[in-house]
């Protein structure tokens, strides 16, 4: 159990740079769309969402499925493993995680799920990314995907589900991304699939 303690904190230490590069680039990219926005601004946001989030949950699947068939040659169980960890994960990364840290930090927040509104989508599109990882075995490309797409998708939420607009409001999702991806796509691509697999996973080989 230590050993496997410390390998999590190892990757979180080791994933820390890029996350915050992508995290720092996202926005960047969000400002610039902001200081040219319009009337449909929040809009262009809510649907960038729900295309960014699935997107996030595909390409987590596609790792988490990869790592841990990599090493158990066991299709239902990576399908299982893949599953829970994107969904789930996913969901606290994209929305349960950007929403709490919103409303600690002052924000207005509104409260959506797409598990819930469109469970069929989100079922089928992670079972795809599971299917995908599972059969091409990648692990290298996709993990760096996922990190930047859910940057996204936690920025696109923040934005499209507060009243609170404001200069601050950039400032205060920079923090709440930062830690909203970090541990939850650390453990779904990596230490979730090293826990189930115990000590057969001796080092990350994803990046």
């Amino acid at each position: 159990m230590v050993s496997k303690i410390k390998e999590a904190l190892h990757e979180l230490k080791h994933h820390a740079p890029f996350t915050l590069a992508a995290t720092l680039i996202a926005l960047a990219i969000i400002l610039i769309l902001y200081a040219f926005r319009d009337a449909n601004f929040i809009l262009i946001m809510k649907d960038s969402f729900w295309v960014a989030h699935p997107a996030h949950l595909f390409v987590s699947a596609i790792t988490s499925a990869a790592m841990f068939y990599r090493y158990k040659k066991n299709i239902p169980k990576a399908i299982l493993v893949s599953l829970v960890a994107a969904i789930v994960i996913g969901s606290l990364s994209d929305i349960i995680f950007p929403f709490l840290g919103g409303i600690i930090l002052g924000l207005k927040m509104e409260f959506h799920l797409p598990l819930i509104e469109e469970p069929i989508t989100i079922i089928l599109v992670t079972l795809a990314g599971s299917m995908v990882g599972i059969k091409a075995k990648i692990t290298k490309i996709p993990h760096f995907l996922h990190v930047f797409i859910s940057v996204f998708a936690s920025l696109f939420y923040i934005i499209a589900y507060t009243t609170t607009i404001s200069s601050l409001l950039f400032v205060l999702a920079f923090i709440v991304v930062f830690i909203s991806v970090i541990i939850p796509c650390c453990l779904s691509d990596i230490v979730l699939p090293f826990f189930f697999l115990g000590e057969k996973i001796k080092h990350c080989e994803c990046h």
